[in-house]
């Protein structure tokens, strides 16, 4: 990996081109490198992933806007609509709303957590909806996807928007734009211009996920992609965009990051290196925040141990300076303890995951968030006895550079009203690559079939299921059997609106 200074230039040092931050990852997505077997291996699961949280929410009210949106902008050699069979085309830049609306709205795909954090697989609805619109194959795909992956997960590992109350997609926009380079591949200049134009129509502030978070969590993710094909449409017409977009006197680093006096350095692969950051990432074996999967695990064995939750005098959970302040008492949301609040709420209180988690034992994507769960009243007893505190341990692991080190758990410690503590820690999740049961491909084949049973017909299940396993064969008119369909009758209609 190389690693390249970032920093704020004023107009009398104006920064060359090649230089700036979007020409090297630009350089990246043209570098035309093979993709590493294992590395492929990864991206089908992560397709199928995608796909098993995409169908398990297809008929939720924003996947049901997104899609209704995007089936008023129809084109006859478009891209597919998950839910819609592969005749039904529209505007790529439609279908990656759509579809990454249906991805995000469950928030139960991969992640990368390091200086920020991210959802990689976010990059996937747009540079799949392009590469069906223009008719790439199976191997084009992955090598688009491989440079997305890489650029968002490099971005993430080193510039931090979070404590500048920067939403994430802001590293999304650079990514997809980027791997769509490299799925078109295009010239490095124009993947600069796209890059550039893509981060500066996709910086927005993180109140999306704060307070009483609303369905816009789900679209944000979508929007940013959205943008990005729009933007990579408009530097392949010879359009330009603001620049230095990273570097500049008035640019995003100097007046919505860390200012004129910032220092970043950010790594990537130099030319001829393996884009491979993908098996850097990790998904989710339960639908809840990242920084809950170790400690919903960790639940599930404590609360084996107790026999009587009126007993429970307290809950501490010691955990990282992220998981306090984001989704712990550290956020001073009230809305965290609401038994009323929304599902986007309550999957961001770690304090109601862990309390339905000990209680039940399981955590289910439907029944742990259904309102007669939430408003159970042992149940929410149990909640309000529950807080979180910064251990600077865990914030240590939590932004470790050594993947051995790295972790999003924490300890926990519950005190019985007779005096008894129980304490226990888990750094990884089970379905880490380094937890009790690493997740492979048979791992997601399940997780599909799980979330899919009682709405996909088992024909197209399994129809999707062999299709996606052979991608790197598959011809561009295979690439349009990347989409999965409900049967005729089955998908929700929105409310009307402008298209």
């Amino acid at each position: 990996m190389q690693i390249h200074d970032v920093r704020v230039h004023p107009e009398r040092d104006r920064l060359p081109k090649a230089d700036q931050l979007a020409w090297k990852i630009a350089e990246v997505a043209s570098d035309p490198v093979a993709v590493e077997s294992d590395v492929v291996d990864m991206i089908v699961n992560r397709i199928i992933d995608n796909a098993s949280v995409a169908i398990a929410a297809i008929n939720r009210g924003p996947v049901t806007t997104a899609r209704a949106q995007a089936l008023a902008h129809p084109r006859a050699n478009g891209a597919t609509v998950f839910g819609c069979g592969p005749d039904v085309r529209v505007h790529a830049e439609w279908a990656a709303w759509a579809n990454g609306t249906a991805v995000r709205e469950l928030d139960y795909h991969d992640t990368f957590l390091a200086a920020d954090y991210s959802h990689p697989g976010d990059n996937i609805p747009a540079i799949l909806a392009v590469a069906q619109q223009v008719g790439k194959d199976g191997k084009a795909l992955i090598r688009g996807l491989a440079t997305g992956y890489e650029i968002q997960v490099d971005l993430v590992r080193s510039i931090c928007l979070h404590k500048h109350k920067i939403d994430h997609v802001a590293h999304l926009g650079p990514s997809a734009a980027a791997g769509l380079g490299t799925l078109l591949g295009l010239d490095t200049d124009v993947i600069y211009q796209a890059v550039q134009q893509a981060l500066h129509v996709t910086t927005s502030t993180r109140q999306s996920r704060k307070g009483e978070i609303s369905s816009w969590k789900a679209f944000a993710p979508s929007h940013a992609g959205k943008l990005a094909v729009e933007a990579v449409d408009r530097a392949m017409r010879g359009e330009g965009a603001p620049s230095p977009i990273y570097e500049g006197e008035d640019s995003v680093v100097a007046w919505m990051l860390d200012g004129p006096e910032a220092q970043y350095k950010v790594p990537l692969p130099g030319k001829g290196e393996s884009k491979r950051a993908i098996l850097d990432t990790y998904t989710k074996e339960h639908s809840a925040e990242y920084q809950s999967q170790a400690l919903i695990d960790l639940a599930f064995r404590m609360g084996k141990k107790i026999k009587n939750w009126d007993d429970v005098e307290k809950i501490v959970i010691h955990t990282s300076h992220h998981t306090h302040y984001v989704i712990g008492t550290g956020s001073n949301d009230p809305q965290k303890f609401d038994p009323k609040a929304s599902r986007e709420t309550l999957d961001h209180s770690i304090m109601y995951i862990i309390a339905v988690a000990l209680q039940d034992g399981e955590w289910h994507h439907v029944r742990s968030y259904a309102p007669e769960r939430a408003q159970r009243p042992d149940t929410v007893a149990l909640w309000k006895k529950i807080s979180t505190v910064e251990d600077p341990a865990w914030t240590a692991r939590y932004h470790s550079s050594d993947p051995n080190v790295k972790a999003f758990g924490g300890k926990v410690e519950i005190t019985l009203k007779n005096g008894e503590t129980l304490v226990d820690e888990l750094a990884v999740a089970n379905a880490h690559p380094l937890g009790a049961t690493p997740w492979v491909r048979q791992h997601y084949v399940r997780k599909f079939q799980i979330l899919t049973e009682g709405i996909l017909d088992a024909a197209e299940s399994k129809r999707f299921l062999d299709l996606v396993q052979r991608l790197p064969e598959l011809s561009a008119q295979d690439l349009l059997g990347l989409n999965v369909a409900l049967p005729s009758g089955k998908l929700s209609v929105g409310k009307p609106g402008l298209f």
